[in-house]
């Protein structure tokens, strides 16, 4: 994402010009959009046109339009944003209060117009146009006969392909079924590796299984990279790391992350800070359970007394249209940064803000426990 110009005057009033350069940067945006924002952008239209003659043709003509947002759709496979709104700026084709849908476009401009900018939109503006924040990861989890290829970006996991075949059980005296099945099975892998995988942004692919199907899928993948000479494999394979999971699952990628020579790898991206709060969360709910909450009240109650360290609370709650509800997460996240912790902001299309979002989407890890929390908790479970 490229800044062009930021006007935010003393009262948060203000607009912003950003030009979006990949497909994330498509969820930041969906991510600053609010219902009642004014947006102004390039968009085509559909206009008819008379002729002297009367007869009635249309043409598709592209122009800018200010609209009032009304409604948000965002597609995150496609990574394509659309926005409807009412014209509420003058133009030749499209009359004030008329309706019209912009798909926002990579490489073009757009400018958004807020009432208010709180400290959480303008903080994901400041991590879109850091370079520093796109350390990409790729991961391959797979179990015989089923694989997903995805992409770990800091903001979410992009399902890539999923590649899914029967395999035939090994037979006593005769597996050459199962181990044609195998390798066509690994070919259609390494295949996708190669389409999904942009080796130029990626700095590690994970591969991860139970059993020894990475092991075998990781021989076979770089035999046949010296066989058909695939020079793109062989330049990069210490990128490739092999890891353990349960499954060949999406799901199984929260443990993979979770995996302490992972973490060692991916010790710079955002996506791991996210993962290892997680991890840390639970273990305190397990270990030290007076020091580790979730759901909103408990969450302030903790707040209220200091004792929040890190603050862990999932973006979708920032997209909630109800302002009074927004700006209680706003405030909340405010007050822990001037109380001294740490927030962690998790992006629902992130596995680790899937699991989040079960936890009702806020939770903390407290820096000493706080005994009038479980105290109201456990008398809470008695009524």
């Amino acid at each position: 994402m490229k800044l062009i110009s930021k006007d935010i005057e003393k009262d948060n009033a203000g607009q912003v010009t950003l030009i979006p350069e990949e497909a994330e940067d498509m969820w930041h945006t969906y991510n600053l959009l609010q219902v009642g924002d004014s947006l102004r952008a390039s968009t085509i239209r559909k206009v008819q046109t008379e002729s002297s003659t009367g007869s009635v043709g249309s043409n598709r003509v592209r122009t800018t339009l200010t609209i009032c947002v009304e409604n948000i759709d965002f597609d995150s496979q496609a990574c394509q944003l659309r926005v409807k709104g009412i014209n509420i700026q003058e133009n030749q084709y499209v009359k004030m209060g008329g309706y019209h849908t912009i798909e926002l476009e990579l490489n073009r401009k757009f400018t958004l117009a807020k009432k208010q900018w709180d400290s959480v939109v303008l903080e994901r503006i400041e991590q879109a146009c850091d370079p520093a924040f796109s350390a990409d990861v790729a991961a391959v989890v797979m179990q015989e006969g089923l694989a997903h290829i995805c992409l770990v970006t800091p903001s979410m996991t992009l399902l890539r392909a999923k590649i899914e075949t029967s395999i035939p059980r090994k037979r006593r005296g005769n597996c050459t079924q199962h181990e044609k099945a195998l390798e066509k099975f690994y070919e259609q892998v390494m295949q996708g590796i190669l389409r999904h995988i942009n080796f130029d942004v990626v700095k590690v692919v994970l591969v991860a299984s139970p059993g020894f199907v990475r092991e075998q899928f990781c021989e076979f993948l770089f035999l046949q990279a010296v066989k058909q000479d695939l020079k793109l494999l062989l330049e990069n394979r210490g990128k490739f790391l092999q890891v353990h999971s349960s499954s060949g699952h999406k799901y199984s990628l929260t443990e993979v992350l979770c995996d302490p020579a992972v973490t060692a790898r991916l010790a710079d991206t955002k996506a791991a800070a996210e993962i290892k709060a997680l991890g840390d969360f639970y273990k305190m709910l397990q270990h030290e359970p007076d020091r580790a909450f979730y759901g909103i009240k408990q969450v302030e109650k903790a707040n209220e007394a200091l004792a929040i360290d890190i603050l862990l609370v999932t973006d979708e709650l920032f997209r909630h249209q109800d302002v009074p509800t927004r700006s209680r997460y706003v405030k909340l996240v405010d007050s822990v940064k001037d109380n001294g912790g740490i927030v962690r902001i998790f992006s629902s299309l992130h596995v680790s803000g899937e699991q989040l979002s079960q936890l009702t989407g806020v939770a903390a890890i407290l820096r000493f426990p706080v005994a009038d929390l479980s105290d109201e908790e456990s008398s809470s479970d008695e009524d």
